[in-house]
């Protein structure tokens, strides 16, 4: 009886979700339906851009008291865009609400468009989650230590992340842990913010990551180590471990977290899996000193610096600017 009583609310459930999901991917047939005959009838004008001009404000008197806020002049400007965006409708995602295709239709950029809508079907992202990882320039930041063709090959699943640049974001935004703008932050209360945020800190480290263990301790010989914190990334099938930092980084954390490393892939890691990944999350760096520090041959070390606030554009074309620089110095 108990087995069956599970089932039967396995079936309810299930079928209220699917109704929620039909009704939502309903609205956003109705939308695109709204906004292909305003763009019909715009190109019928005979004064193309006088017409459409007052069309949709003229549409939104009439309809908007009959049938509510829903289609408003600003709906309605929406669902223009929206059929202007996605022009075939089999090319709509019945996963997605109305909402996330309003986000998405607000990005201008047809790259950033594709990455955003693509990472939101493989992550199962809600609206505020899509609306969040824009606000945090995501992409933007990705950009800055890999190329756009690289950036959409992951996010189309043509092309796995190998590389610690293409797993882990540099740099990260951890603003939704709600701490103040201290000058100093101890170590171990960053981390526990982060455990008690976890699913937003996952959001942030990005795809395919699962949480392992939080000051992981290991034994070499009569000395003792605690890791701050394991995780495991299955669709690059290896272990990335992250070490905090309240300030700078330093040669001798970089030894350190090296030592984690070699640590996991002689004693953790499995024969099919790949070599471990170490990130050094501080708030500052020094990439000459990173670059000294490790072999010239490295790929599993990197530095992430980390910020409480996110990103302005300003911040981040400074940035950009200074990525640029140092790879041209670099050669």
């Amino acid at each position: 009886m108990k087995s069956l009583v599970t089932e039967i609310r396995s079936i309810i459930e299930s079928a209220r979700t699917n109704a929620v999901r039909s009704v939502d991917f309903c609205r956003v047939q109705m939308y695109w339906q709204i906004g292909r005959r305003i763009v019909e009838e715009e190109q019928n004008g005979h004064s193309r851009a006088e017409y459409g001009k007052g069309l949709i404000k003229n549409l939104a008197k009439e309809i908007e008291p009959e049938f509510g806020s829903g289609f408003s002049f600003r709906q309605l400007n929406f669902a223009r865009q929206f059929y202007l965006a996605y022009p075939k409708v089999n090319a709509l995602r019945s996963q997605f609400n109305w909402t996330q295709y309003r986000t998405l239709i607000q990005i201008a950029d047809k790259d950033k468009r594709e990455y955003y809508e693509l990472e939101t079907a493989n992550n199962c992202w809600t609206a505020r989650q899509l609306q969040r990882q824009i606000n945090s320039m995501l992409y933007e930041r990705l950009l800055l230590s890999n190329d756009k063709k690289a950036v959409l090959a992951m996010a189309r699943k043509e092309k796995l992340p190998e590389t610690p640049q293409e797993i882990v974001k540099d740099p990260m935004v951890l603003e939704f842990l709600g701490l103040e703008k201290k000058t100093h932050y101890y170590e171990s209360d960053l981390e526990t913010e982060l455990i008690n945020h976890l699913q937003e800190f996952m959001l942030e480290l990005g795809n395919g990551f699962t949480f392992v263990a939080r000051q992981k301790r290991i034994q070499i010989e009569d000395d003792e180590f605690f890791i701050d914190l394991v995780f495991y990334n299955r669709i690059a099938r290896r272990f990335v471990i992250l070490e905090l930092k309240t300030g700078k980084a330093t040669h001798q954390d970089l030894g350190q977290l090296q030592m984690y490393v070699n640590y996991y892939d002689r004693y953790e890691k499995l024969p099919e899996e790949n070599p471990t990944i170490g990130i050094l999350l501080c708030t500052a760096k020094n990439d000459t000193l990173v670059k000294m520090t490790l072999p010239a041959d490295n790929s599993t070390i990197m530095t992430s610096k980390y910020q409480l606030f996110l990103p302005t554009e300003q911040q981040l074309i400074e940035e950009v600017e200074r990525v640029k620089k140092e790879w041209e110095e670099a050669r």
